[in-house]
């Protein structure tokens, strides 16, 4: 063969393996760098997966501990009807006994007239409010015979009732006291004292269930500028109150 054509012949080989070994390179280039950027990626998705569950736990998390908060309130809420029912139970039952015991006094005292003594119930107690005409002379703290009768008859029906406590309550007109005492509220007072005497010595009720007061001319129920008004300010009050030691108990929290 001449030397020419072995000449070309090997030029030509040389220049296909060496077209064929830039090729190849490129494509190893090519391909080194999508692997690089299929790891990146793969990375990125990594990450984002991990991001994802984290969130997902903390969101599981926050969905439990709401779910508590939620069972925890229906639980509170449960349990503050039920003490209101509770509540309201022994609201209602103490206003039947209340009211009971309204009944139960104006039926022992229904001797007495209008005119000497009344018998109301106002805010859950019973008030049993006594003229002066029916229990002292005027300007007197002694209490007479007929007002001793009211007490020993009202006396019967507390003793029979010990669940109750009593409030005696003196109350004068506005007219100046002149005599034996130093003004109104020292009369209303001495009164006041007096029943409640007569009630625990006499009549045997138990003196830790009533207390006595006084309030003068300061507590009204009609006009001091008439005689018929000043007749009804000259008054004592013996006020009943069920004793509400389960309401208080259960409004307590107890």
């Amino acid at each position: 063969m001449p030397f020419n054509k072995i000449f070309t012949s090997i030029l030509l080989l040389s220049f296909s393996v060496f077209l064929f070994s830039c090729v190849s390179n490129k494509k190893y280039l090519n391909m080194k760098g999508n692997a690089a950027r299929l790891r990146a990626d793969s990375t990125r998705l990594s990450n984002q997966i991990n991001s994802l569950q984290n969130r997902v736990g903390q969101v599981e998390s926050e969905n439990r501990e709401a779910n508590q908060t939620i069972n925890e309130n229906e639980e509170q809420i449960a349990a503050q009807q039920e003490r209101l029912k509770q509540l309201q139970s022994l609201i209602d039952l103490q206003r039947t006994k209340t009211e009971a015991l309204r009944k139960k006094i104006a039926d022992a005292l229904v001797n007495f007239g209008a005119n000497e003594l009344t018998v109301s119930q106002k805010n859950g107690k019973v008030y049993v409010s006594m003229q002066e005409s029916l229990l002292f002379p005027s300007g007197s703290a002694t209490v007479n015979p007929r007002g001793k009768e009211a007490l020993s008859t009202l006396a019967t029906a507390l003793n029979q009732n010990p669940n109750i406590n009593v409030l005696v309550e003196g109350h004068t007109d506005s007219i100046p006291i002149s005599k034996t005492y130093q003004d109104n509220l020292a009369l209303s007072v001495a009164r006041s004292t007096a029943i409640a005497r007569i009630l625990i010595k006499d009549y045997s009720v138990t003196a830790d269930r009533i207390t006595a007061s006084g309030r003068g001319e300061n507590d009204p129920v009609a006009s001091n500028s008439t005689p018929e008004g000043r007749a009804l300010n000259r008054r004592t009050e013996i006020i009943l109150e069920p004793k509400l030691d389960e309401l208080m108990n259960l409004i307590q929290g107890n």
